[in-house]
């Protein structure tokens, strides 16, 4: 494993990294301390929105891979914070993900996660870990909407089911760990009713909501900035805990989403060999 190339916009990093057997995987650092790793090459999952699964799972990454991403990386950025957040599901290579994560945790390192919650046993253990954040991703609450936007996300209301037996034997400063992920798509999860129930199952389950906006990188749109406002308001208005993206998640470089394989070095105007 050797770093590729890092490529610099004015808020991240996006940094690859080429494998023994040739694939590459991408990181991105953000905030100043912040590492977003990968933990498959591609991904089952294949969110209609997401450019990491176009090509569905090639394999999982070793547990080698997965903290030699941070290994390298440190010996040129800072890094204070993983987000278990690139290209992937962490569920899904469970095993390895657990055991960077311990070590990781040697380290000092705080660690948060992303997740579509399967496969549910999995993320019982996730919960009962010692993270620093769960994101879940819910993006709609109903199965025929939530399929079209992540065909192999799971059924969702098993999962909603899973969450109301598994919340309450957390303690409420493990709860407010949590949070539901719903990315706003135009006129597919964006009304008020879809909205109202998301906020009202986030009361009931006693956790936030990362309330994501969209980089456009597939068929769907973004909803405009006012709709965007005008969505945290209201489930701001019902008491809900509401997080939106920051301007590194939005970033046309290695922003939510827009992470891949095999990345052609012309997308972007700069790019810096190393």
């Amino acid at each position: 494993m050797r770093l590729r190339s890092v490529i610099e916009s004015e808020l991240n990093r996006l940094i690859t990294f080429e494998l023994e057997d040739g694939h590459l995987i991408e990181a991105v650092h953000y905030r100043g301390d912040t590492l977003c790793i990968s933990i498959q090459v591609g991904c089952h999952v294949r969110c209609t929105f997401c450019a990491s699964g176009r090509r569905g799972l090639i394999r999982n990454l070793s547990y080698g891979e997965i903290i030699g991403q941070y290994e390298i990386a440190r010996a040129l950025l800072p890094v204070r914070r993983i987000a278990v957040a690139g290209i992937g599901e962490p569920l899904a290579n469970w095993e390895n993900v657990k055991r960077a994560f311990e070590f990781f945790r040697t380290q000092g390192l705080r660690v948060s996660f992303y997740t579509s919650g399967f496969p549910l046993g999995n993320l019982s253990e996730l919960l009962d870990l010692p993270h620093n954040g769960v994101s879940i991703s819910v993006h709609s609450l109903d199965p025929e909407k939530r399929r079209e936007i992540m065909p192999l996300g799971g059924n969702v209301l098993h999962l909603v089911e899973f969450l109301r037996l598994k919340l309450p034997k957390l303690t409420r400063k493990r709860r407010k760990k949590v949070s539901l992920a719903y990315l706003l798509l135009k006129g597919v999860n964006d009304s008020e009713e879809d909205l109202r129930r998301l906020g009202l199952l986030a009361l009931e389950l006693g956790v936030g909501i990362t309330l994501l906006y969209y980089n456009k990188v597939g068929d769907f749109e973004p909803v405009p900035e006012e709709d965007y406002e005008r969505a945290f308001r209201l489930l701001r208005s019902m008491g809900v805990r509401v997080t939106l993206s920051t301007r590194f998640r939005k970033d046309k470089l290695g922003g939510c989403g827009t992470l891949t394989v095999d990345r052609a070095s012309d997308i972007y105007r700069e790019e810096v060999k190393v």
